[in-house]
């Protein structure tokens, strides 16, 4: 497994482990529709969350949650709607970003209605 694939899933991990102390319920991890994937999708008080994962090393020059844009939100929204559709829920449903940056120690920062689906 390459280096960057390990970053995501150590990235992962720590973010599965943040939403699951925080009382969180982690219903899927890296669920995947066709080519589209959502990295964790959790529940807490009766909301689907749909969870993405990004994370950096100390050095890098950018914010983790800076590569979210535009075309991967609009990704992201076409996942969760086959999720949804998938399983029939019928609910309230967000979309964060959980950046993490593997230094030490650890910085995490959670942005919970990160985005919302888009209009054409």
């Amino acid at each position: 497994m390459a280096i960057q694939q390990l970053r995501g899933r150590q990235g992962e991990d720590i973010a599965a482990q943040y939403l699951l102390e925080r009382g969180y319920r982690v219903l899927e991890r890296n669920w995947r529709s066709h080519h589209r994937e959502i990295d964790l999708i959790a529940t807490r008080d009766g909301q689907v969350v749909f969870v993405e994962v990004k994370c950096r090393s100390p050095r890098s020059w950018t914010e983790p949650w800076e590569a979210v844009g535009k075309a991967k939100q609009r990704r992201l929204i076409a996942a969760a709607h086959a999720y949804v559709m998938q399983h029939h829920l019928d609910g309230e449903v967000r979309f964060d970003i959980i950046s993490v940056i593997l230094g030490d120690p650890v910085q995490l920062d959670h942005m919970e209605y990160a985005f919302y689906p888009l209009l054409r």
